[in-house]
């Protein structure tokens, strides 16, 4: 089975154009997508998490 891309967390940002500070509020309310924190303390969002999460913003926003 394929390990899953995961991505770091700024290229989420740019990919999603969005502020670190902005993204930090979201994660907050519990409105980001789901991140893996590694050992040393990084940030990774697999592929697929982040697909599942535009998805939803998508229904919510039609």
């Amino acid at each position: 089975m394929a390990k899953p891309e995961s991505l770091k967390l700024s290229e989420v940002l740019e990919e999603i154009r969005m502020s670190r500070a902005a993204f930090y509020r979201m994660r907050a309310r519990g409105q980001a997508p789901r991140i893996h924190t590694l050992p040393n303390g990084h940030i990774r969002i697999h592929r697929a998490d982040l697909d599942a999460w535009w998805a939803s913003r998508a229904e919510t926003a039609a």
